[in-house]
């Protein structure tokens, strides 16, 4: 315990170990985000954890030169800190980096809210790791790497089992919307929503719907996929 109250002070040793930490698991989280080709990489996770951890550092070191080698000087002009205030904006700023890794593609399916929130954590784990606060640090990077690289596969189980499903369907023509449905509710299921894009024909697409169904069984996805997907009409078909 003596080394750690020596490395949350403030002097060369632990500055380094915390920016190299910060580095490190940044860019440890950041190597499965880069694996599937997401927006957001190694060298993204990497700054936005160093950068974090790099203001941390300056507002503690602003704080302690504000009450040590510069606190005449502030007494006289009136200056006050808030360390708080420097963490905050972190916060705030790296939600602009994570708005730019959302997307809503064509078939009206969201991604890279993922991505968005693992740079947000990984902020806030860099803003940890330059206050010092190892024992959080070590914490957090497991339970972050847990959640984006093992609960993913729990996801997908639950998602295949699950009694919901959205199906996105491209076809040739309007006129074919009727055959779709009859074919789907063929398969004993019910239809809650159907979302229609009617497509443009300057750009040659055809026109698409986005059906919310709630299967009756469970595993039913690939028998309601395949059902469709029989239809001549049926140009993409995709579960979202």
């Amino acid at each position: 315990m003596e080394c750690l109250n020596f490395l949350r002070e403030l002097n060369i040793w632990s500055v380094m170990l915390r920016l190299t930490a910060a580095m490190a698991f940044g860019g440890l989280i950041g190597l499965e985000r880069g694996r599937k080709r997401r927006a957001a990489g190694f060298r993204t996770y990497m700054l936005v954890c160093l950068g974090a951890a790099l203001t941390m550092l300056l507002s503690q070191y602003e704080s302690g030169m504000l009450a040590g080698a510069w606190a005449e000087t502030a007494t006289e002009l009136g200056i006050r800190t808030d360390v708080s205030r420097f963490g905050a904006q972190v916060i705030n700023g790296i939600g602009f980096l994570g708005a730019g890794t959302i997307i809503v593609t064509g078939r009206q399916e969201v991604k890279g809210l993922t991505t968005a929130a693992g740079l947000w954590a990984s902020a806030c784990m860099g803003l940890a790791i330059g206050a010092g606060f190892y024992e959080c640090v070590v914490l957090a990077f497991l339970l972050i790497f847990l959640s984006i690289r093992l609960l993913p596969y729990l996801e997908n189980f639950v998602v295949e089992n699950a009694r919901n499903m959205n199906i996105y369907v491209e076809f040739e023509s309007l006129d074919d919307v009727g055959e779709i449905i009859g074919r789907i509710k063929a398969q004993d299921v019910q239809i809650y929503e159907v979302d229609i894009d009617h497509g443009r024909e300057e750009k040659l697409r055809n026109p698409s719907a986005v059906f919310s169904i709630r299967l009756n069984h469970k595993q039913m996805h690939t028998q309601v996929l395949a059902a469709i997907s029989e239809l001549e009409t049926v140009r993409t078909i995709d579960e979202i």
